[in-house]
């Protein structure tokens, strides 16, 4: 198996998604979707381990992270335009099938991909956000996941939220991974975001975010669900629940001690639950 890496501009429509591509040709593919505020380039060591054990995976920037894929308006950034982007996606690169990884609001997308779209999805591995449905109940009945969730409110404030991420060198978005995600790697991810429009861009996707959401139905595909203990904006109470929302087998993977940003402080654990719910060993 040849292990190839390359990065691809992918179009659809009027949009150019940036794809960072890596991995045997020949490989199993899997769909790596990041959060916020990060980019493609959060997936850099979780991919190199999977490509290790001979998956081939596929980590895109996504809309309004693509300098490409930046359009205007909050009603641009609707959940149904970022799952029509990731089955677009699979289109363009010929795949017919996948499994699929999401953190964060990549996360929250491929779980409404998986659930939509179970014929394209081989299995999903989500990680820190459960599903909307578990999520949407804390949030209205569990009065800790309502403190931590707090900041959205700021995040959703058109204009203030980008002064005040941007200002002193983005110190604020700096700020919100704390010590534990590689400096390099944080640069890489507040230089996107500095790019004209790509923070309101990417706080679009919050803004644009509504109350049916929380209706997603079941996931029929096999699901794995990755939850950290030291996350500070998802609670225990949603995690709990994440299984009440998946039809087919299910594995809750806990990590002790660690933070919302799991892809990049333990990518060894992160990709042992990916080659497990993928059924490839490490080699």
């Amino acid at each position: 198996m040849l292990s190839t890496s390359e990065h691809a501009h992918v179009t659809l429509g009027d949009l150019t998604f940036d794809v960072t591509i890596s991995g045997p040709a020949d490989g199993v593919p899997v769909v790596l979707l990041h959060g916020f505020p990060e980019s493609a380039a959060s997936w850099a060591p979780v991919s190199a381990l999977l490509n290790e054990s001979g998956l081939r995976t596929y980590a895109p920037n996504q809309r309004g992270y693509s300098p490409g894929a930046r359009p205007d308006g909050v009603d641009a950034y609707g959940i149904d335009h970022l799952v029509a982007d990731v089955v677009g996606l699979l289109d363009a690169l010929g795949l017919e099938r996948a499994h699929l990884v999401g953190h964060d609001w990549g996360a929250a997308v491929a779980w409404v991909v998986a659930a939509r779209h179970p014929d394209r999805i081989i299995s999903l591995t989500a990680v820190s956000v459960p599903h909307p449905a578990a999520f949407g109940w804390a949030l209205r009945e569990d009065a800790d996941q309502k403190e931590r969730s707090s900041y959205i409110r700021l995040l959703r404030t058109e204009g203030k939220a980008e002064r005040v991420l941007l200002r002193d060198d983005a110190q604020a978005l700096r700020a919100m991974f704390g010590d534990v995600v590689p400096p390099a790697l944080v640069d890489e991810h507040v230089a996107l975001l500095g790019e004209p429009g790509a923070l309101t861009a990417a706080l679009n996707w919050y803004r644009a975010m509504t109350s049916d959401f929380a209706e997603t139905p079941a996931v029929t595909v096999s699901t794995t669900y990755v939850w950290s203990t030291g996350d500070t904006a998802l609670g225990r109470a949603g995690a709990e629940r994440c299984g009440e929302f998946v039809d087919a087998p299910y594995e809750f993977v806990v990590l002790d001690g660690a933070t919302h940003w799991i892809p990049e402080q333990r990518p060894d654990a992160l990709a042992d639950a990916i080659r497990t719910r993928t059924g490839t060993t490490s080699n």
